[in-house]
């Protein structure tokens, strides 16, 4: 594999504090890197420096000449007088003003027109001014500017920011397919684990790399803390944690081969369930009473007179943790709403308990006290609070949502839109509602971040509504999804999300014209078979090699005062390791395609 561009010894600054400290790394043609670590942490500054939109303070950055690069990141500007077609298209042509944007330009392209509609901007039509649209609309143009081009490396920051679960779905198979080398910073977990072949993580301004996804990284924090000392106790324990969830919860899409699975498995075997529901449960109806928020017959419109919603009659109970899905303009917001009290039915009624106290995260960031501190805003809510048996203190929980004592001093007003979101949720939970309603709550939040979230939410006894269009938050922290189709229902999916994709992918496909079944479609099962069938036989091989490996470097410690022996021993350990290295190359081929 060829590099394409290299770090050599990079170091920058903002300030007084070092975000890259020394990095050397190297991008691979083909190679996919996915970008992890902290809010502030040196990420976006990565992807600058990489691109060369930053200048490195020391060290050395070298790029492959010729190198055709696309670069879409969180402050990328639109030209004001463009529309949608002339950025979009700019791409296949030198000179922008030589961009004819009729439709016959771009709808006999298939490629082309699949990502317009995958990423979500085909009905916004291709005239349409650039002004006139959204941030996430403007962000979506730009994501389809870069992949309708033919390049060697796209690099992404935050590209799921603005999508839904079907966009997600969509970019994470358009970026497996094309195979173009891509390096994308993300909080999407699943995303993540789809897309990376390889996980850079930035932190204390070193880059450490890992093999693999969500689920490797995962899996390599939790060996590293399990061996560090007991002030790594509570980081240990929260990544054994998560790793126990992938294993046990919704399934991971891991590049490791079974038996290092084993060893993850081994690992978390002592890992208690992420949360007992039953006492939880139990607990929950203690608190709330019968009767939580009901709508009955229910009928919710847009301010224009739409109708979102029809006859709608919706019973939360006790404990209830629901995800919320569906295309967007669908009602999401707008049922949320109706829950919290803020909107009035059209039509229909809403009941709600005498003991209930909703906790309602919203969209909007404008409901902080910016004229005060961190702790200060946390300590106006209160000053201590139960979370299921514990008692913690405002500042205990403020540091658990990512904020270090010292930075619990800084004013509200100074802080990023992340650290915004996260005080937002800190003060929601020091108010100890007994219902929480939760609108995008992983929007701006890092990963580290997410995980302390859903580790509190596991031991938050009451009912809980989540809008999101991360599917991993849902699928962990929700017990039953529900969805709105646009179709004026809501609809129960026993199957989760993947319920959820499929059935629209079922409305899709019925709303385009009948194709004829492609002749092979027998002999394209019988390949797959042949290739789980090699992929089995692959894992037994790297099991076999992987314990002779072991058993040879137990044999050349033995032969230590032994000469001859030590020759004989290395040479055939090093045929070992050449053959596990095929062999693992060809599982990783057979995986990617399985």
């Amino acid at each position: 594999m060829s590099n394409l561009i290299n770090l050599e010894q990079v170091s920058k600054s903002f300030g007084v504090k070092p975000l890259l400290e020394d990095v050397s790394l190297g991008i691979h043609a083909g190679e996919r890197i996915g970008v992890v670590g902290l809010n502030g942490g040196g990420k976006t500054t990565l992807l600058e420096v990489l691109t060369g939109l930053e200048p490195p303070d020391k060290g050395r950055v070298s790029r492959v000449g010729g190198l055709r690069m696309a670069v879409v990141t969180q402050r990328g500007v639109l030209p004001d007088d463009a529309t949608i077609g002339s950025v979009v298209l700019a791409g296949l042509s030198d000179d922008l003003s030589t961009v004819d944007i009729a439709e016959h330009e771009w709808a006999a392209d298939s490629r082309i027109r699949a990502i317009l509609e995958g990423i979500g901007i085909a009905d916004l039509g291709l005239d349409t001014p650039v002004t006139n649209l959204s941030g996430g609309e403007r962000r979506r143009v730009a994501l389809a500017a870069a992949l309708v081009r033919d390049l060697d490396l796209l690099v992404l920051d935050e590209p799921t920011n603005h999508l839904d679960i079907e966009g997600v779905q969509w970019l994470a198979r358009h970026l497996v397919a094309r195979r173009t080398a891509l390096v994308v910073v993300t909080h999407d977990r699943w995303f993540l684990d789809t897309v990376a072949s390889r996980t850079w993580e930035v932190v204390g301004g070193k880059v450490e790399t890992y093999e693999g996804g969500y689920g490797d990284w995962i899996y390599a924090r939790a060996e590293r803390a399990r061996q560090s000392d007991a002030s790594e106790a509570r980081r240990a324990n929260l990544a054994r944690k998560e790793l126990a969830w992938l294993r046990r919860g919704a399934k991971a899409r891991t590049s490791k081969p079974r038996y290092r699975v084993e060893a993850a498995e081994a690992l978390i075997a002592d890992v208690p369930p992420p949360r007992d529901s039953v006492s939880l449960a139990a607990f929950a109806r203690k608190r709330l009473g019968r009767v939580v928020i009901e709508l009955e017959d229910a009928t919710l419109t847009t301010p224009d007179g739409r109708e979102l919603v029809s006859d709608l009659t919706w019973r939360l109970a006790p404990g209830e943790r629901v995800g919320l899905v569906g295309v967007n303009g669908s009602g999401k917001t707008t049922l949320l709403r109706a829950l919290a009290g803020d909107i009035e039915p059209a039509a229909g009624k809403r009941i709600q308990g005498q003991t209930v106290q909703i906790g309602w995260l919203r969209q909007e960031l404008d409901d902080l006290p910016t004229d005060m501190r961190v702790l200060e805003a946390v300590q106006q809510v209160a000053q201590r609070i139960m979370l299921g048996d514990k008692e913690i203190s405002a500042g205990q929980l403020a540091e658990r949502l990512g904020f270090t004592p010292a930075r619990q001093r800084t004013p509200v007003g100074d802080l990023s839109g992340g650290e915004r979101r996260r005080l937002q949720l800190t003060r929601i939970l020091m108010a100890e509602p007994n219902v929480l309603l939760l609108d995008e709550p992983t929007n701006d939040l890092d990963i580290d971040t997410l995980q302390q979230l859903e580790d509190l939410l596991d031991n938050w006894a009451g009912t809980m509504v989540v809008i999101s269009h991360d599917r991993y938050l849902v699928e962990r922290i929700c017990d039953s999804t529900w969805a709105l189709f646009g179709d004026g229902k809501l609809t129960n999916l026993p199957g989760g999300i993947d319920s959820y994709l499929t059935k629209r992918a079922a409305q899709t496909d019925a709303a385009k014209p009948l194709n004829t079944k492609t002749a092979g479609s027998s002999s394209d099962s019988a390949d797959r078979r042949a290739a789980r069938k090699e992929l089995s036989k692959v894992e037994r091989s790297i099991a076999k090699l992987d314990d002779r490996e072991r058993k040879l470097h137990t044999a050349l410690a033995d032969a230590a005062t032994d000469p001859d022996k030590l020759v004989k021993l290395g040479a055939e350990l090093k045929e070992v390791v050449a053959e596990k290295e095929a062999a693992e190359e060809r599982w990783l081929e057979l995986a990617e395609n399985e």
